[in-house]
């Protein structure tokens, strides 16, 4: 039996089984019930997933809005964008677009050193 990946309703990754058509005709109680406790099942016909059978927890989340709305992505950028421009922000934008070649070579390798040392603890 092979499986799928789903993003479940708590944003983690599982793998469904896929279940042949005719398995779930004859046996859909037990099916529901697995589909109940895991969240989905995949139903093929000929080896080619056909449908996705959902838990209604699953399909509630996915019909549930997931993105912010409008209001709160302009409130967020307008946040960042007054971060932005600080006397500090405004010296160190300067300083790269004035920088040479060299100089952003080198504060690229110096970046990347703290990130990765940064990584490793």
């Amino acid at each position: 039996m092979s499986t799928l990946t789903f993003r479940n309703s708590t944003g983690s990754l599982i793998d469904i089984p896929a279940i042949p058509a005719t398995r779930m005709k004859n046996e859909f109680g037990a099916i529901l019930e697995r589909t109940l406790r895991h969240g989905a099942v995949a139903i093929t016909r000929h080896d080619a997933t056909k449908a996705v059978l959902l838990s209604y927890e699953e399909f509630v989340a996915l019909i549930k809005p997931q993105a912010a709305s409008l209001d709160a992505w302009t409130a967020e950028y307008d946040a960042m964008y007054a971060s932005m421009q600080t006397p500090a922000a405004r010296k160190g934008m300067a300083a790269a677009f004035n920088a040479t070649p060299e100089q952003l070579g080198a504060a690229a390798v110096k970046a990347a050193r703290k990130a990765r040392t940064a990584g490793s603890r």
